[in-house]
């Protein structure tokens, strides 16, 4: 990255948006801090590495981003601060509407590809674990949501637009998780099948 903080944005990764993001919606944070807001609110749907947290941050400033501020006393902890350059390039990122494909990897999907070569009894254990892990997560995103007053702030707005998106995914994977424990061969959704042609 440039000293400057104006150069390509493709050089910023994701992570890194991650950081200004928190720092600008939270207020000036540690490392340490960072790691637990990751773990609160974006590690579901896009998890970092730890260290990445704690090299990130000085990389930032370097890029005049961020402005540390490092304790002299007691844990002297590394504190870094949003600077106008920062906010600038969070707002430029957040403006434009074009973001790279979105990456599956599923290992799930991966054995569902792969079904036919194992024993038939495999997949319907696999569907019935899978849908129970989804059902666990579309109840928490559930209950998350339930605890949001999305009227009161635009914080728990963007929040409560995750989990909706959450709770939807959630919800199809453990429907489709389900029908496949419940039958292996339904290989089309009842809706969109092409209708059947009638008999000559």
């Amino acid at each position: 990255m440039s000293g400057t903080g104006e150069g390509n944005m493709a050089e910023y990764s994701p992570a890194r948006y991650v950081v200004l993001g928190l720092i600008a919606r939270h207020g000036a944070m540690t490392p340490y801090e960072l790691k637990a807001r990751v773990e609160d609110d974006i590690q579901p749907f896009w998890p970092i590495l730890h260290a990445q947290l704690y090299r990130i941050p000085p990389e930032l400033a370097q890029a005049g981003l961020l402005r540390e501020e490092a304790e002299t006393t007691g844990r002297r902890r590394r504190i870094f601060h949003l600077t106008d350059a920062g906010r600038a390039a969070l707002a430029r990122w957040l403006a434009d509407p074009d973001t790279p494909e979105a990456e599956t990897r599923d290992p799930a999907q991966l054995k569902l590809f792969f079904a036919d070569l194992g024993d038939p009894s495999d997949i319907v254990a696999l569907a019935n674990r899978q849908a129970a892990r989804h059902r666990t997560w579309l109840a928490h995103y559930t209950s998350l949501r339930a605890d949001l007053a999305p009227a009161e702030d635009s914080r728990q707005r963007s929040r409560a637009r995750l989990l909706r998106l959450g709770v939807l995914h959630e919800r199809a994977h453990a429907e489709f998780w389900e029908s496949i424990a419940a039958d292996p061969d339904q290989l089309d959704d009842p809706v969109s099948r092409p209708p059947s042609r009638p008999s000559p």
